[in-house]
């Protein structure tokens, strides 16, 4: 496997370590940690660092019978849901965004297809298909962008992202990825605004499309 260079902010590590990263772009850094040891290590770090915090801080006094409380409450919880593994291409996170289940693609044109995962007011994310070869539309973004490759490869100005590879692409940054030779390029990708895209058609499709 080619090394990873691509590798996440340490904005992006230390909001999905402390709980502050929109749920879009939390399954896509827990699947680049997944993929990625460096990046893991440093989340670990950045962990062990707040529990550090927290120690120092002087506990606060509960009210009476609140422990009673808690314990009745975990008696009568429902069991955990069986915890979902990764499969072929797709780890655990990205697994767990498919309910378990293989992707369900839609065309969106020129052989490039797209599931959404989920949809909402803390943004999109979705499994992008890109035939090798083939360039996705030229287009800006509104706002943020994590973009994972997870089979294959692209390339754009910002340089060349393999499997485990994550692009963050903010709204200054105009580029057309094209997919690498070989295998198919299957991303994973979160954002928070609609694409900006230069051409008439992709712009004509965008509302259906989602993207």
């Amino acid at each position: 496997m080619t090394p990873i260079t691509h590798h996440l902010s340490d904005a992006l590590l230390d909001a999905y370590v402390t709980g502050n990263l929109d749920h879009p772009f939390a399954v896509v850094v827990a699947a680049h940690l997944s993929l990625c040891d460096s990046c893991r290590a440093r989340a670990e770090a950045a962990e062990m660092l707040g529990g550090a915090l927290l120690d120092r801080i002087a506990p606060a006094p509960v009210s009476p019978g609140a422990q009673d409380r808690l314990l009745a409450a975990l008696d009568h919880a429902p069991p955990p849901p069986r915890p979902i593994t990764g499969s072929g291409i797709f780890p655990a996170p990205v697994m767990q965004a498919l309910g378990g289940q293989p992707p369900k693609w839609r065309m969106l044109g020129g052989g490039i297809r797209q599931q959404i995962l989920s949809a909402g007011a803390d943004g999109a994310l979705r499994l992008l298909y890109i035939p090798a070869g083939r360039a996705v539309p030229e287009h800006s973004h509104g706002g943020l962008e994590l973009t994972l490759v997870l089979q294959g490869s692209f390339a754009d100005s910002q340089g060349r992202f393999g499997r485990g590879d994550v692009e963050i692409a903010q709204d200054d940054l105009d580029h057309q990825p094209v997919a690498g030779s070989g295998a198919p390029c299957i991303c994973l990708a979160a954002t928070d605004a609609p694409l900006r895209f230069r051409a008439m058609i992709p712009r004509l499709l965008q509302p259906l499309f989602r993207i």
